[in-house]
């Protein structure tokens, strides 16, 4: 289990452990966008602009010589002075990793599969035709979701702490998720469809499901909810699959022992779709999309539970 690190990507720092007293001011623009976007996701097709304010400026009057503040006894704590809410926590699984391919042997143990079976460790994940790798891609969108998470009051925690590293295994992606505490499992992965026209996203979910069944409903929900924040985004759903596959032999689906899902953000082989993945607008907007999932889901669990 990793701490959630993250890079300042407004300075073009490196990674840095993301305390949970820092500053949080990174976040909030696209939280108050954010916040928008779980309210209006399952009809809006639009997104806003990454340069664009989500609230128009406000007609501030001059102050004169002569006004005098009016004195209050029980100020209103504004929305810079409080603190979020507490959400939940998430697992957060980038797939693969950076120095997988350097490692063969090491990534082609086998481990369980989670169904009585067994498989390889890990892989090296797909690319785009000019070689940015998946490891890459699933890294940097989730280190661009954490500091919207965090200013939204989730707490996150990685299988993985760097891109240039080997693994882990993944039956370890999915049994940290539990060991963590957490709530939920979100596994970020882009898919390689041999045919280059294939475009689009999709989730997967565990079938037949694991634990006899005590997470399929809730890994259903917390997959809806992924589909419909990206929907709401603009992004497509998978031209050859649709928005849902559903699998038996993912490991870590298999080994999380909370709701999970495995998500295919893109087609790294269709062109438009990888220039998408290459950019860091288009990772931007495949991370607010996924925060404002991860943060509609979490506050539907809080309301159910309020409710037994």
């Amino acid at each position: 289990m990793a701490l959630a690190r993250r890079r300042d990507f407004s300075t073009g720092a490196g990674l840095a452990p993301a305390a949970a007293t820092g500053s949080r001011s990174s976040g909030r623009g696209v939280l108050a966008a954010l916040t928008a976007a779980v309210l209006l996701a399952s009809g809006c097709t639009a997104s806003v602009g990454l340069e664009e304010s989500a609230f128009p400026p406000g007609n501030l009057a001059s102050p004169t010589a002569t006004t005098t503040p009016s004195p209050r006894l029980n100020p209103t704590p504004s929305p810079e002075e409080s603190e979020p809410r507490e959400r939940g926590v998430l697992a957060l699984d980038p797939g693969h990793n950076g120095a997988n391919a350097a490692h063969p042997s090491e990534i082609a143990r086998l481990v369980p599969d989670g169904a009585g079976g067994r498989k390889a460790c890990n892989t090296t994940g797909t690319a785009t035709a000019s070689g940015y790798g998946e490891h890459a891609f699933n890294w940097d969108v989730a280190q661009r979701m954490l500091p919207i998470l965090e200013e939204a009051g989730v707490r996150v925690v990685l299988s993985r702490d760097s891109d240039d590293g080997v693994g882990p295994c993944v039956d370890q992606r999915g049994t940290f998720a539990a060991e963590a505490g957490a709530d939920l499992l979100l596994s970020i992965h882009a898919n390689g469809s041999e045919n280059t026209a294939v475009h689009g996203f999709f989730v997967i979910l565990a079938d037949p499901p694991p634990f006899d069944g005590e997470f399929a409903e809730a890994s259903r929900a917390f997959g809806d909810d992924i589909i419909a924040a990206l929907a709401a985004a603009g992004f497509p759903e998978n031209s050859a699959i649709g928005p849902v596959q559903r699998r038996g032999d993912l490991s870590g689906l298999n080994h999380a022992g909370v709701p999970a899902v495995l998500i295919e953000l893109a087609e790294m082989r269709h062109p438009e779709e990888a220039a998408l993945a290459e950019s860091p607008q288009g990772r931007q907007r495949y991370a607010e999309a996924l925060a404002a999932g991860v943060i509609r889901h979490l506050d539907t669990m809080q309301r159910n539970s309020r409710t037994k």
